[in-house]
């Protein structure tokens, strides 16, 4: 999926947080704030290997995606999609935009970037199929 309209390009490429919903084994749904990279065709997300999202999408690789909206919800923007555990990932500290996007966020975290990427290692590529936007 692409050709994306400018305002939700500009979002994939400049929004520092989506929302992840995944749905638990019990049929609960997850929704979750996430740190994310657009890569044309993609969405990668680093994730704690034991996360309970990590865990649902073992079980259930259908998600979606969503940028807060306004107050209003006047504009929003949606995706459905399929997600993926990457096998032995890159690790965070091999994905230059990731970092130039997260660097800041990283070390206000108390972190390194290093440290980070051992901690966030599973690796969660979500495959867009379709847009909804308004």
């Amino acid at each position: 999926m692409s050709n994306f309209p400018p305002s939700v390009e500009r979002q994939l490429r400049d929004e520092p947080v989506i929302w992840l919903a995944t749905v638990r084994q019990d049929g609960q749904p997850q929704v979750v704030p996430v740190w994310f990279l657009w890569e044309g065709q993609h969405v990668l997300i680093y994730s704690l290997p034991r996360s309970q999202k990590v865990r649902n999408i073992q079980s259930n690789p259908r998600v979606s995606l969503h940028f807060t909206s306004d107050r209003w919800a006047s504009h929003v923007t949606r995706f459905d999609g399929s997600a993926e555990l990457v096998p032995d990932p890159p690790p965070v500290t091999a994905v230059p935009a990731y970092l130039a996007k997260y660097s800041e966020a990283i070390t206000r975290l108390g972190m390194t970037a290093p440290q980070f990427a051992a901690e966030y290692s599973a690796l969660i590529r979500v495959r867009l199929e379709h847009l909804v936007h308004w």
